[in-house]
Order: structure tokens, then C-alpha cells, then sequence
């Protein structure tokens, strides 16, 4: 009897602990194909000059594909990396190793589905299936207390259901060893330079160097529970609020750490001390989760209401530019788009609030500024980016239900003696 080889397909789900696909396959193959693929498509150029994806996301990127392999190689395992276009490189590799199917995590945004079918179409030419599995929210889709169709488009309704009706699985074991036909050419790494980008400056300013991967999304999980003062928000200078959050969102968009393993380690702690003062994580969780079916229940229809028409005037795209480099003059926005052009990370309350005055304040049309966000973020995610951008510009299919992020905070509030207030300049690279 011949063996069976499943090809493990890595998109967004870059770890081997609570990954559905690559335990499914370890139990239903003999042998694993690990393949991450880096798509063009996301590292071209628009036509103003601006890549779709920055430097300091694609080098997050692609520390967390290095440790992927790292983490698979510590299993007895492999990962191939190839740069293409999936549609054809997959099947390639399927025949190749003579692969008898092929798993993958579902995406819901559209560029992200379309791409899926494209893969599913060139995999059916061979008499091959992609199998399709869910894993990139807290709660199954199965799970819910009403079918996507009938998702409440009001969040606070979707959360106060959700959190009554519906329970969180528990974590997906990890496979022991990975066996894997034998490989004859896993290929490198690519370098930014073989992906059109330059290699980016650390601002001597940044206080949280952020690292890709699985390894160091686990010890980011562990360090916001060991240190209490990342659990509590207290005040700072000026009576300004400091950001206490997380800031595990590059891990959970690449997917080198899981919703459920965060939702745990929350309810693990809560037990373990006693307290339940973890609520904004979870409440930031359930943010990701509304996007995410939003997006599968609508599809591209979620922006449907957006009839504006983009006023591509010189005095615009001034406004525009001088909101993307941080020259407006309002010190907090400015501060906070220095901020993100440093570090590709800024808090979720400094993301209303430059959206906020980018599409209310300069009348700019809200998806240049969801393009940039797209470019710059190292946690970009498409559904929770385009989606806060709707929610923001008023679009969506609830628009006014935006308590929870809190907008209308008084100005006397915000930090204005940020590092990053000052002009942001480049930093020299010394020869």
C-alpha cells in the first residue's frame, strides 16, 4: 500500500502548537510537505511608488517564517520556501512529491479568497483537493449561536450573544514529530532585497523591539502575565494614560500564537490569581472575531454603502502626505504617525484617532489611509484593518455601535510629551 503525503500549506498560521492543519495531517499521513510560499502579490508596488507591504512587516515576516522552520526542524521536520505564485508553485511541489491532498487554514477577505480559489482550481487540475479548515478565531464558526448569515451586524449584540451562548474550544494538541519525504532543495530564505525592500532603521527611540515568530510570541504571552503592570492601565505624565495593552497583535495576525492559546492563558491566570482584570484582552479578541465574520457573512459587500467618490485633488493628496509623515501640527496625531513610521506599531486608541481626524478633520478619503495602515502595520491583518477603517469612516453594517472605542476622549487626556512628538528624521546608518 502506497504512503500518504499531505501538503501543509502555511499562510497565516506561521506555529506548531494549536495548529488544526499540521496535527490533522501528522495523524492522517505518513508523511508532512511543510510549505510556506512568499506571493509576489504582496510585495508589489502601486502605482503611486508605495509597496503593498513595508519593510518592517515583511522583515517581521519573515522572522517568523525562520522560526517556523526552526520549530519544524526541532520536530524531525522541514519547511520548503518558495517565491511565486502559489496557484503554480503548489502544485509543482504536489507533483514533485507525489502529494495525495493538500490542508490550508480558510481566509475570509477577499485578495486572500480569491488567491484560495486560484490554488483550489490548479490543485483540481491534477484530481487533487485543498481542504479547507478553520482556525483564525477564538470562537468555531460551528460554535456560534446563529449561522453566518445571520451574525448579528451590531457588535455589542454579537458579543453579548456570543460570550452567553458559546464556549471557546481548547487548544489542538502538538504533533511529536514531523516526518517528511525527503526534501532535495527547501530553498533560503528570501533577504528583503529579494523581495523589493529596503532594509529598515531602528529608531534609537523604540521601547518594545518587536520579533517574529512563535517563540517570541510565546514569551510576549508570557511577559504580559508575569509583569502586573501590563494588566492594569495606570496614568502618566500629564494625567495621560499609558498604553498598558498587550501588544501581542503581530504574533496573532501572522498567527505564530493562537486566539484560543491567548483566551486560555487569560482564564489561567484569572484562576490561578483570583482576579478578572484582563477584560479589555479579551474584549480586543472578540473585536478580531466580529471583523472576521463580518467579512465571511458579507463578503465584498461590507463597504457597499461607500458611494464617495475619491477626490484625488492636489490639496487633498497635500493633506494626505503631510497626515503620513506626521506634519499636520496636531501633536498627538503627529506623534503617533512618527510613531508608526518608526516602529509599524501604534496602540489601537491612536489608530481611531488618526483615522478618526484623517477621514473627519481632512475629509481624506478613508481607504488611502486603510492602504497605508495595510503598508506600514507589522500586525496587519485585513479583516481588522479594513474593517476598523469602515467602522471609522461611518461605513460598515454598524457604524454607530462604537462605544468601545471611545472616540470622544477629551484632548486634556492624550500624552502630548511623547519621544515621537518631535519630527521624525532617519537615522543614519553608520558605515
Amino acid at each position: 500500500m502506497s504512503e500518504k503525503t499531505i501538503l501543509v500549506w502555511f499562510r497565516n498560521d506561521l506555529r506548531i502548537h494549536d495548529n488544526e492543519i499540521l496535527l490533522e495531517a501528522a495523524r492522517k499521513a505518513d508523511k508532512i510537505l511543510p510549505v510556506y510560499c512568499f506571493d509576489p502579490y504582496y510585495f508589489k508596488i502601486a502605482a503611486d511608488g508605495t509597496p503593498k507591504t513595508g519593510a518592517l512587516r515583511a522583515r517581521f515576516l519573515l522572522e517568523s517564517v525562520a522560526d517556523l522552520r526552526k520549530n519544524l526542524q526541532a520536530l524531525g521536520g522541514e519547511l520548503i520556501i518558495r517565491i511565486g505564485n502559489p496557484a503554480e508553485v503548489l502544485p509543482q511541489l504536489a507533483e514533485q512529491y507525489t502529494v495525495n491532498e493538500v490542508y490550508h487554514h480558510r481566509e475570509v477577505a477577499y485578495e486572500e479568497t480569491a488567491i484560495s480559489e486560484e490554488v483550489e482550481t490548479a490543485l483540481w487540475n491534477l484530481r487533487l483537493n485543498l481542504k479547507h479548515f478553520i482556525g483564525h478565531t477564538l470562537y468555531h464558526k460551528e460554535d456560534l449561536p446563529f449561522p453566518i448569515k445571520d451574525i448579528p451586524d451590531s457588535f455589542a449584540i454579537f458579543k453579548k450573544k456570543v460570550e452567553r451562548d458559546s464556549n471557546v474550544r481548547p487548544c489542538i494538541g502538538t504533533p511529536e514529530s514531523i516526518i517528511t519525504p525527503v526534501i532535495t532543495d527547501a530553498g533560503e530564505l528570501p533577504t528583503l532585497t529579494q523581495l523589493g525592500l529596503d532594509e529598515p532603521v531602528d529608531d534609537p527611540r523604540t521601547r518594545i523591539k518587536f520579533k517574529g515568530g512563535e517563540t517570541e510570541g510565546l514569551l510576549r504571552l508570557e511577559e504580559y502575565f508575569a509583569n502586573n503592570n501590563q494588566i492594569a492601565p495606570t496614568k502618566g505624565r500629564n494625567g495621560a494614560t499609558v498604553d498598558r495593552s498587550s501588544k501581542l497583535s503581530p504574533w496573532l495576525a501572522l498567527g505564530c500564537i493562537s486566539m484560543r492559546q491567548v483566551y486560555w492563558a487569560v482564564v489561567k491566570h484569572e484562576q490561578a490569581n483570583n482576579v478578572h482584570n484582563t477584560g479589555m484582552l479579551e474584549l480586543e479578541l472578540l473585536w478580531r472575531d466580529y471583523f472576521r465574520f463580518m467579512f465571511k457573512k458579507h463578503g465584498k459587500q461590507y463597504f457597499a454603502a461607500d458611494e464617495q467618490t475619491e477626490n484625488t485633488s492636489a490639496e487633498k493628496q497635500t493633506l494626505f502626505e503631510k497626515w503620513k509623515t506626521g506634519n499636520t501640527g496636531i501633536p498627538f496625531i503627529d506623534a503617533s504617525m512618527h510613531k508608526l513610521n518608526a516602529t509599524g506599531y501604534i496602540s489601537n486608541f491612536s489608530r481611531q484617532m488618526v483615522a478618526g481626524y484623517l477621514v473627519r478633520d481632512l475629509e481624506v478619503d478613508w481607504k488611502k489611509g486603510a492602504a497605508y495602515f495595510e503598508e506600514k502595520l507589522i500586525d496587519y491583518s485585513p479583516a481588522s484593518n479594513w474593517g476598523n477603517w469602515a467602522f471609522v469612516a461611518g461605513l460598515g453594517h454598524d457604524p454607530r455601535d462604537n462605544k468601545y472605542f471611545n472616540l470622544a476622549k477629551q484632548a486634556s487626556e492624550l500624552d502630548t510629551n511623547s519621544e515621537f512628538i518631535s519630527t521624525w528624521l532617519p537615522v543614519e546608518v553608520a558605515v
